[in-house]
């Protein structure tokens, strides 16, 4: 509510100031279930308050590569799932942040520069993997940056250097608890539910797999999983109305692929 209020008053910066009073509630407010406040400070071995640390070394995981599994039915299975994932998760994102930017070509329903960021997407995939890391790719917390405001990569190099300042400044970024930034992501869901109006929901064989895809994505808890069920479903729900030449050939086999990942990942 405190969120919300700040973003319904049109106070500049309401999400981030919901984040910081939140966590400052959290101090004084217990968890049920453990006893401990909800925000848990970070303290160093003489038990002082911690703000600053340096970052660790990356050796340990840098370039820790397992070669002899490169050609291995387990090493196919990994790749292809993580494929998936990064790319529908991605592309998933790409299209709801753009749509609440408005930023969408209304004219062939395009995304300017589209090949750019998953270009982007995959040099930093590649990246975060030689360093250790799990996948580095696009993330839906984008549209809370854009929900203040931010249109352009001015935006995305700021927050790209805010992240480098956490690296020495984790123990406070750590101790910002889930119920602080939850209510943003729920404030940026709102923001983005107006474009389901361009849905026709008239017509059953669009928003089957459309209705599909929405409420499978945070049941999930995937944005993938829900584009790939919404991909089988909209051509299962074609093929049965009989509408096959709506079908697209790349329809046919995505729908095919997606089918197979269920049966055999």
């Amino acid at each position: 509510m405190i969120t919300a209020g700040l973003v319904m008053l049109k106070v500049r910066g309401g999400i981030l100031i919901g984040i910081i009073v939140t966590t400052l509630i959290g101090l004084v407010i217990k968890d049920p279930a453990t006893g401990m406040a909800v925000t848990q400070l970070a303290h160093n071995d003489a038990g002082a308050l911690q703000l600053v640390s340096l970052p660790h070394s990356v050796s340990p995981i840098f370039c820790q590569f397992e070669f002899h599994n490169i050609l291995t039915w387990d090493m196919l299975v990994v790749v292809f799932t993580f494929l998936f994932i990064d790319m529908f998760d991605t592309m998933g994102t790409i299209i709801g942040v753009h749509q609440g930017a408005g930023l969408i070509d209304k004219g062939n329903d395009e995304i300017p520069g589209v090949e750019k960021m998953f270009l982007a997407d995959s040099i930093a995939t590649v990246c975060g993997a030689c360093l250790g890391t799990s996948t580095t790719t696009t993330y839906i917390e984008s549209a809370s940056g854009v929900g203040e405001g931010g249109r352009t990569g001015l935006t995305a190099f700021s927050t790209t250097v805010c992240f480098a300042l956490a690296l020495f400044l984790s123990p406070i970024f750590l101790s910002i608890p889930s119920a602080a930034t939850a209510p943003a992501l729920i404030v940026v869901g709102v923001m983005m539910m107006p474009s389901i109006k361009t849905i026709h929901w008239e017509d059953y064989c669009k928003s089957i797999p459309a209705f599909l895809t929405i409420i499978l994505m945070p049941v999930a808890y995937s944005i993938s999983d829900g584009i790939l069920i919404g991909v089988i479903a909209y051509v299962l729900t074609h093929a049965i109305a009989g509408r096959f030449k709506e079908i697209s050939v790349p329809m046919w086999v995505l729908a095919v692929l997606f089918i197979l990942r269920y049966i055999f990942i």
